[in-house]
């Protein structure tokens, strides 16, 4: 089992939940407002007069064998609208109740 952590900005939210469930990836934890920054080019997202604007994050554990499809299709959502903000990270599950 794998964990994907996902850091987006909330418009992107209904696609990632849509993505999910077309790959059968049913269990998910959501914050729906969350501020940050990126380390690469977006903009902050910090809830503020200056940066409105907020982000979401949401965490997930599927099958091993689901984690390059959801990162395909997360990668093709980003690349649509670069940005607005969008990362991934996978790590091992290493138990589970």
């Amino acid at each position: 089992m794998k964990t994907i952590f996902i850091a987006y900005d909330q418009a992107h939210y209904e696609r990632i939940i849509d993505i999910l469930e077309r790959n059968n990836c049913r269990g998910f934890t959501a914050w729906n407002q969350v501020t940050g920054r990126g380390s690469v080019d977006g903009e902050p997202h910090y809830g503020s007069h200056a940066w409105p604007s907020l982000a979401g994050a949401l965490l997930t554990v599927v099958e091993d064998k689901r984690v390059p499809i959801v990162l395909d299709k997360l990668r093709a959502l980003n690349a649509d609208r670069p940005k607005l903000g969008l990362r991934a990270f996978v790590w091992n599950v290493e138990e589970s109740i």
